[in-house]
């Protein structure tokens, strides 16, 4: 027996796994490190990503949910960050998760597209196309090769259309050379 009282479980004894470590703030977060090295002054996203160790695409999105920084796009940005004017017509609509999610999404590509091209508009058809190669990326690159394909024969057939009008207007311009009607190539600004 021993002469010592006992401490009831309350009074000071010592939680499991504690007793040897010492008592110090948690390391803090990638993304607590990220918002901090860009209040301190550290304003241009590819230095924070060197220091964090963190990609450019991953640095931006903390800082963007975070109302720091804004107009830093790439493949992995969301298509709800606006980026254009034409943003707004993609945004939240487009996915791959599945080859009919990635069929619907091309479908409404294409239809902007198409209605983009009978307004004349190129930089709305340049946008379409953007997306379309955006989710391209995005479904190969995780590993959905048939979500993948699903914007990969869309691009091809549009690619097939551009190429295809290039042609007629290279034979075009060659019919207007021989009537002597357009410039030396050198000469067109």
């Amino acid at each position: 027996m021993s002469s010592k009282p006992k401490k009831s479980q309350g009074e000071g004894a010592k939680r499991p796994g504690v007793e040897g470590k010492r008592r110090s703030s948690p390391k803090p977060s990638r993304k607590d490190q990220i918002i901090s090295l860009f209040l301190s002054g550290m304003d241009e996203v590819e230095d924070v990503a060197v220091i964090t160790g963190a990609r450019p695409s991953y640095v931006a999105s903390v800082l963007q949910e975070a109302g720091l920084h804004s107009g830093y796009f790439d493949l992995y940005t969301s298509t709800s960050q606006p980026q254009n004017i034409y943003s707004k017509f993609f945004a939240g609509k487009l996915g791959f998760k599945d080859v009919e999610t990635a069929a619907d999404s091309v479908s409404l590509i294409d239809r902007l597209y198409r209605q983009f091209e009978f307004a004349g508009d190129r930089a709305g058809q340049h946008h379409a196309l953007t997306m379309a190669l955006t989710m391209f990326d995005r479904a190969r690159w995780t590993g959905k090769g048939r979500e993948a394909g699903v914007f990969l024969n869309w691009l091809t057939a549009r690619l097939g259309e551009a190429a295809l009008d290039l042609e007629e207007a290279s034979g075009e311009n060659a019919d207007a050379d021989e009537e002597g009607g357009a410039g030396d190539e050198e000469t067109i600004p």
